[in-house]
């Protein structure tokens, strides 16, 4: 993620202070109203009234005596998949802005401990109307009562599903996509999720079991700026279908099309956090190839040079950050120009801001360049190794931020020092990194604390341990992270079984807490 953190020295002078008052606090509400965000969750203006739970008991089903090729019941232990597999039949009307979709989620239980319950995240039902369940069961059985407050859908099991057991929920839903232009920014947040004149975004659109760690459902509220979900790693199958069928629209998608003999398209992505995918007539294209991954940029008419230039920058940043980090998962990569002005990272999948190409100046010291490799690089910190985005976003956003400077030395290094003074310096940051979302006092103090202080905490353990021990930490902080949820505790634990020198002084210098 990145955040509206673009400034314009020529018309700007001076800098935002942190927020010291309440009536500070709220000029700094305003001003992220008023200035277009990157990569931040958004609040919907009408939320839902919530209904009280109402929980169903189903039969308990015998383990079968003999082997069967039917599935078997909830309360049956057996070998569990690597990580859930999500299957979404989906159909789309672009020009009435609706989607029916029937989607089966078989999910293992992973936690180790027995479950009588789950929890999946519904986030299209923040938007008033927008979300419309028609049928939900559990292992062939219907459920026709449950809870759905908000954004969370709360599930009764008829019995305990063990440890290392797995459960097929099948739900069939409609999608009312709200309008999401953004015409009047003072008053009206930048949204991705819906529609605008030029373009539908599906994004956070279907329902997924959160992650269950240490025995409590991982789904947090979400904040004004920042994300607030937690993704557990997932196969995804995506057959997509428009009607009417004669008008369909250009899509970028977090897979490879895959046409099928009846006319709809398959998109599969492997092991990753969540699948989004955007539509327009509108969009032209341009690809490339790194090695075996295809990179293709989407972008408006009369927006060429910035599609082309966002396309030449993730595939050096992909190369890069290949051979620094570790290696790129996917097959593909989709670079989305965003009818908004706003960015954010999905798996195999970004958005740039409008703004970015419309400001484009043809030269790799930009806006849209070093968003472009930050974003990027979420596919290693987020993607691949997650972390709770509402109470410990730095995890991923540090290094996203800090990844555009190891772009730039490996790239333009002559364009180094530019980067520090214009991307981080001018800001003045200060703060400590390791706050959530929702202390961050404003979303330029947050964003100067989480993604610019931990980018100068980086540089100074760096300089402090020396490249080849940095670079050594972050590989092995990587392939132990790689699938998982990874803690700041994780972090400090790798970071110090590679550094030879004491570093306490600087980790107290940068965060408030005390990590093991």
């Amino acid at each position: 993620m990145t955040g509206r953190l673009f400034h314009y020295p020529a018309l700007t002078s001076g800098r935002i202070a942190p927020m010291r008052t309440h009536q500070k606090y709220y000029f700094f509400l305003l001003f992220i109203l008023l200035i277009p965000a990157a990569c931040t969750a958004k609040t919907p203006a009408d939320v839902p009234t919530a209904t009280a739970p109402v929980f169903v008991t189903l039969p308990i089903t015998e383990t079968p005596a003999a082997p069967t090729e039917t599935p078997l019941p909830t309360n049956t232990a057996q070998p569990a998949l690597e990580r859930a597999k999500y299957t979404l039949n989906t159909s789309i009307d672009y020009d009435l802005h609706t989607a029916s979709i029937d989607q089966t989620i078989l999910y293992p239980n992973l936690s180790g401990n027995q479950l009588n319950t789950l929890v999946l995240a519904v986030i299209p039902n923040l938007w008033d109307g927008s979300f419309a369940l028609t049928s939900l069961n559990i292992d062939g059985e219907p459920v026709t009562t449950y809870s759905l407050n908000g954004q969370r859908l709360d599930i009764s099991l008829a019995s305990f599903l063990f440890a290392n057991g797995m459960t097929e929920i099948k739900l069939q839903y409609t999608l009312v996509l709200p309008f999401a232009e953004q015409e009047d920014p003072s008053i009206s947040r930048p949204r991705i999720y819906g529609y605008t004149s030029r373009q539908i975004n599906l994004v956070n659109w279907y329902p997924f079991v959160v992650p269950n760690i240490n025995g409590e459902w991982i789904l947090h509220d979400p904040w004004v700026y920042g994300e607030h979900l937690v993704y557990d790693s997932a196969d995804h199958e995506v057959n997509l279908s428009f009607v009417p069928s004669g008008l369909t629209p250009i899509v970028a998608a977090s897979g490879l099309p895959e046409p099928q003999p009846d006319g709809s398209t398959r998109y599969t992505l492997t092991a990753g956090r969540t699948f989004a995918l955007a539509a327009s007539r509108d969009f032209q294209t341009a690809s490339t190839q790194v090695g075996e991954v295809t990179l293709t940029s989407y972008y408006f008419p009369f927006s060429e040079a910035g599609g082309q230039a966002a396309l030449q920058s993730s595939a050096q940043a992909l190369q890069v950050y290949s051979a620094k980090y570790g290696a790129y998962p996917h097959k593909s990569l989709a670079i989305v120009m965003g009818d908004f002005n706003d960015g954010m990272e999905y798996s195999a999948f970004y958005y740039l801001s409008r703004d970015f190409y419309n400001l484009y100046d043809g030269t790799s010291a930009n806006y849209l360049t070093f968003v472009a490799v930050h974003e990027t690089a979420h596919q290693w910190w987020f993607d691949q190794v997650a972390n709770d985005q509402a109470l410990q976003p730095w995890l991923d956003e540090s290094l996203a931020t800090y990844s555009e400077r190891v772009y730039y030395e490996n790239t333009y290094p002559d364009l180094v020092s530019w980067w520090w003074s214009y991307r981080i310096d001018f800001y003045k940051p200060e703060g400590f990194v390791d706050i959530p979302i929702y202390e961050g006092l404003g979303f330029r103090p947050y964003t100067n604390a989480t993604y610019f202080q931990g980018a100068y905490f980086l540089e100074k353990v760096r300089q402090r341990i020396g490249d080849e021990a940095f670079f050594a930490f972050i590989q092995d902080y990587f392939n132990q992270g790689r699938g998982k949820i990874v803690t700041a505790n994780d972090f400090f634990r790798i970071l110090r079984s590679h550094a030879s020198t004491d570093i306490s002084d600087l980790i107290n210098q940068y965060f408030r807490s005390v990590y093991q």
